[in-house]
């Protein structure tokens, strides 16, 4: 990486509209462009990967034209691995920048909004060592482990209003097509692990399709053959076929922009005036199977982290069991696998149950009211622990998920925690019967991130962003 800094030039200013609307889960969204369509270009204008803080103008504001002037290169020792991650992630950057009026527009609007940027850096450390593991396997360049921010802010909880879900915003269907797992007990679109790979791979099944980084991130926003054919139209006029040259909406035109601006920060922050906590080069944390029934608030308190820690790594069982009665993976913070292991043996010697949930079987005249109440619930929050929208009719037989009598059970904690609903589908599919066993005293070990196979589609159905988030 090769630093550089600005010498402003001449008073001749380019305008920017400001930034269009879509989630952004963290900061506040701005308005519409007035030309949403239009590519804003000045001829001969070159951005560089740095801006000096005293340069940066308020989001909205006329941008100075500039020039480059680099400064010498760092020396880097490449054989000493770097302690902190985010030296591990300047040094795998491998895509060309992007030189665009719109990269130092989102430059200025994240270094307004410090506190914002500083928190979404600090919540995507839980994440990154993993996501720059799995790029560097793939010989990826390592600025895709931003792209989380620019679409989740590295929540894995988000949820847009075109039911995306996750860290890297799948729809159901495409979700499918990577085969990401969706139903009652689990949803692999928030799942760390299983969409780091299928985000992955997506992103290397449309860059051979483009061959070129930032049309592939524009289809990854857009859909690879929407790009195709904006790509087309561009060859029949005679025009150039880059990202910047393609008319595209506001918000892929925006997309890579986002994506530049925060590698520039991230490559220089104290040119920026930025302080970019360091992050140490190493896992956040580990697989560990699970028995085959166990409780999320359980789980929490024998790894002795809070239920919303233990959510944040296991984000995709949104129910207070998790996957009923089948084994599986869960991530535990890596200094937290060894006092689980332990209080999970001692929990287990004692026959203490590994669940506080059962199953209850709507009886003729039960209503939701009724059950609530004779299990000590609200009705909302049985709804929200069932997953069970307004619209959906519940009849005589349907199996709902209750706290079992006499248990420790804290359902408002739980619910408060757990992953919410997005607006999904109505499907009149009923909850799965969960067994009445409940101790589990087989041994727990250690376990690898299973590799999952992740089939390469034979035809992925092009969306628009508005229907893929």
């Amino acid at each position: 990486m090769v630093p550089a800094f600005l010498v402003v030039s001449g008073c001749a200013s380019v305008a920017v509209p400001p930034a269009p609307t879509f989630a952004t889960y963290d900061f506040p969204s701005q308005a519409e462009p007035p030309h949403p369509t239009s590519t804003v270009r000045e001829p001969g204008l070159r951005l560089s990967r740095s801006l000096q803080p005293a340069l940066v103008p308020p989001p909205g504001a006329a941008l100075p034209i500039e020039t480059i002037t680099d400064m010498q290169p760092r020396a880097l020792d490449l054989t000493i691995p770097p302690q902190d991650l985010w030296e591990r992630i300047r040094r795998g950057f491998g895509m060309a920048d992007l030189h665009d009026p719109l990269v130092v527009d989102r430059q200025s609007w994240y270094l307004n909004r410090p506190d914002g940027l500083r928190r979404i850096f600090n919540r995507g450390g839980r994440y990154l060592h993993h996501i720059v593991e799995e790029l560097e396997k793939r010989g990826m360049p390592t600025e895709l482990a931003l792209l989380p921010m620019v679409e989740s802010a590295y929540n894995p909880q988000a949820v847009s209003s075109a039911r995306a879900m996750g860290m890297w915003q799948f729809i159901p269907s495409t979700g499918k097509n990577y085969d990401l797992e969706q139903n009652w007990w689990v949803d692999e679109r928030r799942d760390i692990i299983a969409s780091t790979d299928a985000a992955l791979t997506y992103l290397q099944n449309i860059y051979e399709m483009h061959g070129d980084w930032h049309l592939a991130l524009a289809s990854y926003n857009w859909g690879e053959h929407a790009v195709a054919r904006a790509i087309a139209k561009n060859q029949a006029k005679g025009l150039p076929t880059d990202y910047a040259s393609l008319t595209m909406p506001a918000e892929t035109r925006y997309y890579v922009p986002k994506l530049q601006a925060l590698k520039n920060i991230v490559a220089n922050p104290g040119v920026f005036g930025f302080s970019l906590s360091p992050l140490p080069n190493q896992p956040y944390f580990e697989t560990v199977m699970k028995p085959e029934r166990m409780d999320v608030a359980i789980a929490a308190r024998l790894a002795e982290v809070s239920i919303e820690e233990f959510v944040s790594l296991n984000p995709a069982y949104h129910r207070p069991v998790m996957n009923g009665d089948q084994a599986g993976p869960m991530l535990l913070p890596t200094n937290k696998v060894d006092t689980f292991l332990a209080n999970l043996a001692r929990h287990a010697a004692e026959d203490k149950p590994l669940s506080n949930w059962q199953s209850y079987r709507m009886a003729k005249g039960d209503t939701l009211a009724k059950v609530a109440t004779r299990y000590k619930l609200s009705e909302a929050r049985l709804r929200q622990i069932n997953g069970i929208t307004p619209r959906l009719k519940i009849k005589t037989g349907f199996n709902l998920l209750v706290p079992r009598p006499g248990s420790l059970a804290n359902p408002d904690a739980i619910a408060r925690a757990l992953p919410q609903p997005g607006p999904e589908k109505i499907t009149a599919v009923k909850m799965p019967a969960v067994k009445g066993k409940t101790t589990n005293k087989k041994s727990i070990a250690k376990a690898k991130p299973a590799a999952k196979s992740v089939a390469k589609p034979k035809q992925v159905t092009p969306k628009k962003k508005s229907q893929r988030k």
